[in-house]
């Protein structure tokens, strides 16, 4: 992987108070590196503090404390951002233009001169399919189309670095599809991308590594495969040509999940058992077609992360009853 940092943050903390003393913290002592070249991804429950994080890093708020680096630069100089391209969780567009004249508006204020722009707009037209909507007006299109012209203003000036907030956020699968070959393109043309999410399959597909951030704080942080445990949890088989006393014998160790015609899909809680039910279905005539060790995905660390957080808050529950006492 390419060591040189395209983002850098440092100590980066956002705190708020209320009407009471009391101190909230959005973000918290969050320190991370973002690489040339890679695919980042964000993740964390609703309220984590990913979105806040990514409105700090675009200079959209002002931390408390800490500090940001795009490129080297510290983001408190508006240079830092000139090479980035950034589509919010819900952006905002002027409902009376169409698709070509929001490019324009963009490439303007991005300090494109005319003939620059409208190769530009051939560019990204050419690129996002936007030429059968060129002369829409925004305010007709559906999610999926909106997201389409996000996607766009972000792409304006060709940005080497790019930050999405939930890109996938509402999309039916066909758009999710897009948007994610979208990703894909990018990242093949060189761009460094950090994009939140909840869609965690994309998530799995598509980045180099990962950010866990909860309740403002980074909890894990690497490879989806050095974030997630590795352990073969279960095991799911497919067999086929199962007569019944087979089926009798499967069912005593394992979990019949499933049956079509003459396939039968069982369950084994370990590697061990199923190899050992394998072997003896292959014994008596069984075929096997399918086998697939399952082991954890973001979805289950999310549920564990999850169970780990409900119980430090009932142990704080606990200890502040107690100290009321």
């Amino acid at each position: 992987m390419n060591t040189i940092a395209i983002l850098k943050t440092v100590h980066l903390t956002k705190k708020y108070s209320g009407l009471s003393s009391k101190e909230y913290y959005a973000v918290n002592d969050l320190s991370f590196e973002i690489y040339k070249g890679e695919v980042f991804g964000f993740l964390g429950r609703n309220g984590a503090g990913k979105t806040t994080t990514i409105k700090m890093i675009c200079g959209l708020l002002i931390p408390t404390s800490g500090k940001v680096y795009i490129n080297g630069i510290e983001t408190i100089d508006p240079n830092s951002r000139k090479n980035l391209g950034y589509l919010p969780e819900q952006p905002y567009f002027y409902e009376y233009l169409t698709p070509r004249e929001t490019i324009e508006f963009y490439c303007r204020l991005k300090g494109i001169d005319a003939k620059e722009r409208q190769q530009e707009w051939l560019r990204l037209s050419e690129l996002l399919d936007l030429k059968p909507i060129a002369d829409i007006r925004l305010k007709n299109f559906s999610k999926g189309m909106r997201q389409k012209i996000g996607f766009a203003i972000a792409l304006v000036g060709n940005p080497d670095f790019l930050i999405l907030d939930e890109p996938m956020s509402g999309l039916d699968p066909v758009g999710r599809k897009h948007i994610r070959e979208l990703i894909q393109q990018q990242k093949e043309m060189g761009k460094t991308i950090f994009f939140s999410s909840h869609v965690l399959s994309d998530v799995e597909q598509l980045c180099d590594r990962v950010g866990v951030l909860s309740k403002g704080k980074l909890v894990a942080i690497g490879h989806v495969r050095e974030v997630l445990q590795q352990d073969i949890r279960q095991v799911e088989v497919v067999f086929k040509n199962l007569d019944t006393a087979l089926i009798s014998s499967l069912q005593q160790k394992g979990t019949l999940t499933r049956t079509w015609e003459d396939y039968f899909q069982f369950r084994f809680e370990n590697i061990s058992i199923a190899n050992q039910f394998i072997t003896e279905c292959l014994q008596k005539g069984a075929v096997i077609i399918e086998c697939s060790p399952q082991r954890e995905t973001l979805e289950d660390y999310f549920m564990r992360m999850q169970i780990v957080e409900d119980s430090q808050i009932k142990k704080n529950d606990i200890y502040y009853s107690r100290v009321e006492e």
